[in-house]
C-alpha cells in the first residue's frame, strides 16, 4: 500500500487537491479512483480541515461505494482513506454509518485480504470511540465478526491453538479493541454481547492459551481481559434469571437475604441446617463447574484460576492486571450466595491474596481502586477473618494517610481500606490487635478528624465506624490508652 503518512509521498500529488480528488472517485477508471482515494487517505492523515472538507465535498458516500469494488487496490485505498477521515471525528464517524457504511464493512470483512481486513477492523474500532453509535455497532456487527475474525484468530476453531501472521495478529488486536470499547455501553449492549456465540469463549480461550505460551503481555490479552471485566459488570442482575436461580439454589428470598425455611426439624442456623446448605453448595459447584460455555464462563470457577494467573504472570502490563483485578472485584461483589462462593474458592483453593497484596505495594491510584475493592469483597465472604486479618493489616494500613503532607490515595480506595478492616475487626479481635501494633490507631484518627470536604466527611464517617466497633474489644483498652487515647476519641462521632 501507498506509504500515505510519509513526506515523500506529496511528490505524488503535485497536481491533485481535494475536489479532483473526490471527482476521481466516481471516475470510471479503476486507477484514477485509487488516485483519489490515496490522495485522501495521504491528505487526512491528520488534517482536520481536510477531513471536513472532504465531508462537505461528499467524499464518504463516494468512498462507501468502492469498500466493495472488484478491484482490490481500489478496496484498499477507499477503507485506508476512510480509516483516516473518521479517526477523531465524530462527524465523518456518523455520515459514514447513515452512508450504510456499516452493512459494506461487514461485507468487505468477508474477503481474503488481510490489507482490507486491517483496514476494515480499524474503522470499527474508530467508530466504536463514539458513545452514540455503540449499541447500532453491537446489533450490525457483532455476530459476524465474532463468526470471521474471533473464532478464527483466538484459536478457538479447528486447529485449538492461536496461528496468527502479524497481519492476522493486528486485526485481531483491532477487533478486541473494537469489543472492549462495546463492553463498556448499555446494559443493552452488554447482554448482546454476553448471549453473541462463540464471543465469550473466543476471549477465554485467548487468554487462556496466552497465558499457556507465556505472552501474558500481549496487547490483545490486555483488550480480551478489558471484555470479560466490562461483561462481569453487575453480572448477578443482568445474567438470565434460570442461571441465577441455579446459582443462589434455594437459599435465599428474592431480597437476597437467608429465607427462614425449615430443613427437616432444624432451623436454618443450627448446625444441620448449616452442613445442608455446605452440601448444597458443593453439588451447585460441582454442577456449574461442568463444561462452561458462552457467558457461563463469566461467572465458572474456573474463570477464578485464570484472572489468578493473569495476577501472577503480567509483569509489566498494569492495563491488564487492573482488568483481571477489577472482573474479581465483580464477580465477588454483593450479597449473593454464588458472589460468596466465588470468593471463598479464591481465598481458600487459588490463594489469591498473595498475588492481589503483591499488586497493592505498587500499584498506582487507579489500579489500588480495583485491588482493594477486591478485598473488600474478600474480607465480607471469608470464613477465617483471623487469617486473613494477619495477612492484609499491615499491607493496608500502610496506603492510609496519617499527617497533611502524606500523599494519599483517592478517597474511595481509602473508604475501600477501612471497610476492610472493619470487616475484619467486626470478627477478628486479631485484626484489631494487628491495627494498633501496624501504628494503624494514628492514621485512622487523622482520617476521622480530617472533614474539609465531602470525600474527606465520607472516609471520616468509615473511620469513626471502625474505630467505634475497636472499642468493643475491652482487652485492647490497655493499648489505647498507652498510645493516649479515650473512649471519648473512639465513640465520638
Amino acid at each position: 500500500m501507498l506509504c500515505w503518512h510519509s513526506p515523500s509521498c506529496g511528490s505524488r500529488f503535485d497536481d491533485i487537491d481535494l475536489p479532483s480528488a473526490v471527482k476521481y472517485l466516481i471516475a470510471s477508471d479503476p486507477n484514477l479512483q485509487v488516485l483519489g482515494a490515496a490522495y485522501l487517505q495521504h491528505k487526512c492523515y491528520s488534517d482536520s480541515s481536510a477531513k471536513k472538507q472532504a465531508r462537505s465535498l461528499q467524499a464518504m458516500p463516494k468512498l462507501v461505494k468502492l469498500f466493495n469494488s472488484p478491484n482490490q487496490e481500489v478496496q484498499r485505498h477507499a477503507t485506508g482513506a476512510m480509516r483516516n477521515l473518521i479517526y477523531d471525528n465524530a462527524e465523518n464517524k456518523l455520515a459514514l454509518v447513515e452512508e450504510n457504511g456499516i452493512y459494506e464493512l461487514m461485507r468487505t470483512l468477508r474477503e481474503p485480504d488481510d490489507e482490507l481486513r486491517k483496514n476494515v477492523t480499524g474503522i470499527l474500532w474508530n467508530l466504536s470511540s463514539s458513545d452514540n453509535l455503540k449499541d447500532r455497532l453491537a446489533r450490525d456487527t457483532l455476530e459476524q465478526l465474532t463468526d470471521l475474525v474471533l473464532v478464527p484468530l483466538s484459536g478457538l476453531g479447528a486447529s485449538g491453538v492461536i496461528q496468527q501472521n502479524p497481519s492476522e495478529a493486528e486485526i485481531f488486536y483491532n477487533s478486541t479493541g473494537f469489543l472492549r470499547n462495546l463492553s463498556s455501553a448499555s446494559q443493552q449492549t452488554r447482554q448482546k454481547m454476553r448471549e453473541c456465540h462463540g464471543l465469550v469463549d473466543s476471549m477465554i480461550h485467548y487468554v487462556n492459551s496466552s497465558l499457556e505460551v507465556g505472552k501474558s503481555e500481549d496487547k490483545s490479552v490486555e483488550n480480551a481481559v478489558c471484555v470479560l471485566r466490562n461483561l462481569s459488570y453487575r453480572l448477578y442482575d443482568e445474567m438470565p434469571p434460570s442461571s441465577l436461580q441455579r446459582l443462589e439454589g434455594h437459599r435465599r428470598n428474592a431480597s437476597g437475604t437467608m429465607t427462614g425455611e425449615l430443613v427437616g426439624c432444624f432451623s436454618p442456623q443450627s448446625k444441620k441446617a448449616r452442613e445442608h446448605y455446605l452440601n448444597a453448595d458443593i453439588v451447585t459447584f460441582t454442577e456449574v463447574s461442568k463444561d462452561p460455555k458462552g457467558m457461563e464462563w463469566l461467572w465458572n470457577p474456573q474463570i477464578v484460576g485464570i484472572y489468578n494467573r493473569l495476577l501472577q504472570r503480567c509483569e509489566l502490563n498494569k492495563h491488564t492486571t487492573e482488568a483481571a483485578s477489577g472482573a474479581l472485584q465483580n464477580i465477588t461483589a454483593g450479597d449473593r450466595r454464588w458472589a460468596g462462593v466465588l470468593s471463598r474458592l479464591a481465598l481458600e483453593q487459588e490463594r489469591i491474596l498473595n498475588p492481589v497484596l503483591d499488586r497493592v505495594r505498587t500499584a498506582d491510584h487507579h489500579q489500588l481502586r480495583s485491588l482493594t475493592g477486591l478485598i473488600r469483597n474478600l474480607s465480607r465472604h471469608a470464613r477465617n477473618k483471623d487469617e486473613m486479618s494477619t495477612k492484609v493489616v499491615s499491607h493496608l494500613i500502610e496506603k492510609l494517610p496519617g499527617s497533611v503532607g502524606d500523599k494519599a490515595p483517592p478517597t474511595d480506595v481509602i473508604v475501600n481500606i477501612i471497610a476492610v478492616l472493619n470487616n475484619l475487626v467486626v470478627e477478628s479481635p486479631m485484626a484489631a490487635r494487628d491495627i494498633v501494633y501496624f501504628d494503624g490507631l494514628r492514621k485512622l484518627f487523622f482520617i476521622k478528624k480530617r472533614r474539609d470536604s465531602s470525600d474527606n466527611e465520607k472516609s471520616s464517617r468509615a473511620a469513626a465506624s471502625l474505630l467505634g466497633n475497636m472499642w468493643q474489644y475491652t482487652k485492647l483498652h490497655r493499648d489505647f490508652k498507652m498510645k493516649g487515647y479515650r473512649k471519648e476519641d473512639f465513640l465520638s462521632l
